[in-house]
């Protein structure tokens, strides 16, 4: 079973609506806020934890073990990337590691991931 244990949480504003976003990766944008990861494998700043309308306070974890949506099937040990819709696929050649899984899982369930500061791209 997921759990959550030893994370970095951070209080962000919400660049857009993000109250339907718990466990999807969030990005750092240029004006200092957080929206939803829109690219597979880009850099997120980490997972966001509680969701709120754009301009107002998130919670994000930045490090440490989280859970986050699986956006396909995913086995315990895997290099973790973002798809488009902000949920974790396996990382691929090229794409920004965010951090590892500690479950495995299927599209759409929420797993346990250990997510990393400064991601690698993966070989």
């Amino acid at each position: 079973m997921a759990v959550m244990q030893s994370r970095d949480n951070r209080t962000f504003i919400a660049g857009e609506d993000l109250s339907a976003a718990q466990f999807k990766f969030v990005t750092l944008e240029a004006d200092g806020q957080v929206d939803l990861a829109d690219s597979a494998g880009e850099n997120a700043m980490g997972v966001c934890l509680a969701g709120s309308t754009a301009g107002n306070a998130v919670t994000v974890c930045v490090s440490g073990s989280v859970m986050v949506t699986a956006g396909g099937t995913i086995t315990a040990g895997d290099a973790l990337q973002t798809d488009a819709a902000g949920d974790a696929l396996l990382a691929a050649t090229g794409d920004v590691i965010l951090g590892y899984a500690r479950e495995s899982g299927v599209d759409g369930q929420v797993i346990e991931m250990e997510m990393i500061q400064g991601g690698n791209v993966a070989a």
